[in-house]
């Protein structure tokens, strides 16, 4: 087997975990090694460290697959490294049909991706040297999972800078264009041809479940009580009574009010209705994506208590601010209207003593608010030069959002961007909270989920910040 030997004073990346190795830590290559072949990694000293497969073509130059010598990527190969995925996530995910199979780097296969959606698999290549083994991947994947079918998604453009032309279409099979699954006892319709990346994200899994506490206790708010009453069989029993004195049927009366925005497939909006919100709007730029939440809202029973809205996130929060603004302007025009000092001035003629002209309709639309305002928008910063950018977009939409949540209420809020660290997601937060006049206690943080572990050292790994804060007002 051919051998890279590695630069003495590169920075030991691969003792402390990380797969790749760029072209700049390497030294010397001895022997003629294949294009996505396998290659042995030696220190400066010569000293085995790993076996990884080769691309002279990118800049990433090996990928690890072993840290013991490794013969073959062969059928086998692939088996055995299925097998303790499947392994992994039926210990941690035992009750769920679908879910990430394959996470590359972080189950010891970079450059390959696979998702579980029931009986149907799909897959991304990524990488030449995942590429020149597709055969033997769909064939330990029959073996492994017995698939109806597999299909792959190979649609992205990384795969260009390994000199890989983008592909999709059936690898092995039947595989409907939609897919139904379930995710913490939801059904889910998906679309693994034209949805986003495989057609569904599941790295929120845990994150969704995680808003069930904010779900209900909210009907005090407005002024229903659970009061005993005697019942007609002369057994006493709490329901909820409302300021009138009158029994509230409405089920969901202690439910939460809730803004989902970049909503996609409408996995929050699912979840906040399992766990019992009062009503939730559904938001998202794609009709195509607002569609295919419909579908899911409907096969779950939940469509009495969601409304749809096609709109950019960013212009339809503004609007909603801008409206917030209006109403509080006119009414405070009106307190000062009504006030004594006022009405004399305007009986002396004093036309300029009111700005406000409140007999006009309001200019701006909107003015809305919510107990629970969601934000999972797509990465903003995909490369290290789009940071501030980045910050600038995720200050916007938080400003924006903890302005809509009502007082004491919740602000849901994650980035999937990798190049925006923890750090500076926080930093940016809290500098709109400062913005916008409120005081924000954070109750949650949180990563990806289980299926999408992490491995130490490997920085690229922890993308996803999710955060729940309660919002008050200075």
């Amino acid at each position: 087997m051919a051998s890279v030997i590695l630069q003495r004073g590169r920075k030991k990346r691969l003792e402390a975990g990380h797969p790749w190795i760029f072209g700049n830590e390497v030294e010397t290559v001895e022997g003629n090694p294949e294009e996505g072949g396998l290659v042995d990694v030696l220190s400066h000293q010569r000293k085995y460290l790993a076996t990884g497969y080769y691309n002279p073509a990118s800049q990433i130059r090996i990928r690890v697959v072993s840290h013991k010598p490794l013969a073959a990527m062969d059928t086998a190969f692939f088996a055995e490294r299925f097998a303790r995925c499947l392994n992994h996530r039926e210990r941690f995910l035992g009750g769920e049909n679908a879910y990430r199979l394959v996470y590359g780097e972080a189950d010891f296969l970079p450059g390959l991706i696979v998702d579980r959606f029931g009986d149907v698999l799909v897959v991304q290549l990524l990488t030449l040297g995942m590429d020149k083994r597709r055969a033997e991947i769909v064939e330990a994947l029959v073996q492994v999972l017995e698939p109806n079918g597999i299909y792959e998604r190979s649609d992205v453009g990384v795969r260009e800078l390994e000199g890989l032309e983008q592909k999709t279409g059936v690898l092995y099979g039947e595989c409907p264009r939609h897919v139904t699954v379930t995710e913490n006892g939801l059904k889910l319709i998906v679309d693994i041809e034209q949805g986003q990346k495989t057609g569904y994200f599941f790295d929120q899994r845990e994150n969704r479940a995680s808003i069930a506490p904010l779900m209900t206790g909210w009907g005090a708010r407005s002024g229903i009580t659970l009061q005993e009453v005697a019942g007609e069989d002369g057994l006493r029993r709490k329901v909820p009574v409302n300021k009138s004195g009158k029994e509230v049927s409405f089920p969901y009366w202690d439910g939460a009010t809730v803004l989902e925005c970049f909503s996609h497939t409408g996995s929050f909006t699912l979840n906040a209705c399992k766990y019992g919100a009062k009503k939730v709007t559904c938001l998202d730029v794609s009709a195509h994506a607002i569609e295919s939440a419909k579908a899911n809202v409907e096969l779950n029973g939940f469509g009495d208590r969601v409304e749809f809205v096609v709109d950019d996130a960013f212009q339809y929060l503004r609007s909603q601010v801008k409206g917030l603004e209006e109403r509080a302007e006119r009414a405070a025009a009106n307190a000062v209207e009504t006030s004594p000092e006022q009405s004399a001035a305007k009986a002396g003629g004093n036309k300029s003593a009111s700005k406000t002209d409140t007999s006009k309709p309001m200019t701006a639309g909107g003015g809305r608010t919510w107990d629970v305002v969601i934000l999972d928008p797509p990465a903003f910063a995909k490369t290290k030069s789009a940071v501030k950018g980045a910050c600038r977009g995720y200050k916007d939409i938080n400003l924006h959002g903890m302005k809509l949540v009502n007082e004491g209420g919740y602000l849901v809020t994650a980035s999937c961007s990798y190049h925006m660290r923890p750090e500076l997601f926080l930093q940016t937060i809290a500098e709109a909270a400062e913005d916008a006049g409120k005081l924000l206690r954070l109750i949650e943080w949180r990563a990806a989920g289980k299926d999408h572990p992490q491995i130490l050292g490997v920085d690229e790994g922890h993308y996803l910040k999710f955060a729940i804060f309660e919002v008050t007002s200075k």
